[in-house]
């Protein structure tokens, strides 16, 4: 894929990329003909000392966070769930494996695990020791193999083998809440259930403005609210991928990230 920086330019005889600068540009000239140049009044500025206290108010500046998502849909369009898996089934436990844990990690082990375990009968009928030993390289082993045990012998139990596709029915589960629920509904199934917050998309939502909070169920209210339903999906695949390539937590590209001219983060600005 190609690399958000290489992907600002134009060629000879082909129309110039409408990159999130000059779309806010198009966007603030008169006679533009972009739709939503109406902006509500923004935030009043108080001190703050974090990304999430310096954002604007969710859902305040409808045309910026659209600008946003489109240049997100440009930089990555074959984004998508970077955990290996062939089945809903291998997903439900993948995402409950990634916890605290790099998805690279959790694609190493789960073959083994799936190898040993291909169905939600043979894992719930599995040793409690056994799978330790396997899926230990993730860290929480002891924790995390109880729960994945646990949620094959509900799914045997009570949805006859099969993953349901309900936020109530899934987080019904051991070792499931709203970030795997939504991980799996989206997906596995392509229902928008909500949006999913992992870390990358709770720290670039705070950075690029679209919350002050730092609840993960608050920050999926406030994307919520602000994203159209048909995107949740796929932006939140997109802004998870461009955390982990541009926008890092320590030390995040600035200077070449094409999201710069719409982002109010300190460190944004504080580039010439």
């Amino acid at each position: 894929m190609a690399t958000p920086s290489s992907q600002t330019g134009s060629q000879p005889g082909r129309k110039p990329v409408q990159t999130a600068s000059n779309a806010l540009k198009s966007a603030k000239s008169p006679g533009s003909s972009v739709k939503s140049t109406k902006l509500a009044k923004p935030a009043a500025k108080t001190p703050a000392k974090s990304p999430a206290s310096r954002s604007a108010k969710p859902g305040s500046d409808a045309l910026r966070v659209g600008i946003i998502l489109d240049e997100l849909d440009r930089l990555y369009p074959d984004a998508h769930c970077e955990l290996s898996y062939r089945s809903p089934f291998e997903l439900l436990i993948a995402v409950i494996l990634s916890a605290q844990c790099t998805d690279d990690r959790v694609n190493l082990i789960t073959p083994t695990l799936f190898e040993r375990f291909p169905t939600p009968k043979a894992l719930a009928e599995s040793s409690q020791e056994e799978v330790e030993q396997i899926i230990f390289s993730t860290g929480f082993y002891r924790n995390k193999a109880k729960n994945i045990r646990a949620a094959a012998k509900k799914l045997c139990e009570k949805f006859g083998g099969q993953v349901p596709q309900t936020m109530p029915d899934l987080l019904s589960l051991p070792g499931v809440a709203r970030k795997t629920a939504n991980v799996v509904l989206g997906t596995a199934f392509g229902i928008p259930s909500g949006v999913v917050v992992d870390t990358h998309i709770g720290r670039l939502s705070q950075r690029l403005g679209m919350t002050r909070e730092e609840d993960p169920e608050k920050i999926e209210r406030d994307l919520q609210a602000q994203w159209p339903q048909a995107r949740w999906i796929m932006s939140a695949h997109r802004l998870i991928w461009h955390g982990r390539r541009v926008c890092f937590a320590r030390k995040p590209s600035c200077a070449t990230c094409t999201l710069r001219p719409v982002c109010p983060s300190e460190e944004a600005k504080a580039l010439p």
